[in-house]
């Protein structure tokens, strides 16, 4: 995303069960579309939807994985540590920590020796 998502965005967000089942889910594990939707027992365009717009608020990323066969998916990881929702002079305000990026050298390692 290239400007920081607004506090009401995140709000309206982690109001959403399905949203929050994907964060914990994929806080654990990198999960693809169709692992989440059976595990938070959600259709997949439900689970696209979520996934779509908790990455557009920079809480989860998108990685591509390569079978052995050669063919590719796509898996989602939380990529968020801690979200701090704070109470000043009549404001709410929400601080995301973000975890640590994956280095893009590590990321390429990490597909080549995947294929």
């Amino acid at each position: 995303m290239s400007e920081d998502p607004a506090d009401e965005d995140i709000f309206a967000l982690l109001d959403d069960e399905y949203a929050r089942e994907i964060l914990t889910q994929t806080s654990v594990e990198p999960m693809s579309a169709k692992t989440l939707s059976d595990r938070c027992d959600a259709s997949l365009p439900t689970i696209y939807r979520r996934t779509e717009r908790l990455v557009e608020c920079d809480l989860l990323v998108e990685q591509t994985k390569v079978r052995q066969n050669g063919h590719h998916y796509t898996v989602f990881e939380a990529c968020l540590d801690r979200l701090t929702v704070e109470l000043d002079e009549g404001e709410l305000s929400v601080t995301i920590d973000a975890g640590e990026p994956e280095d893009p050298a590590d990321r390429f390692t990490n597909l080549w020796e995947g294929i």
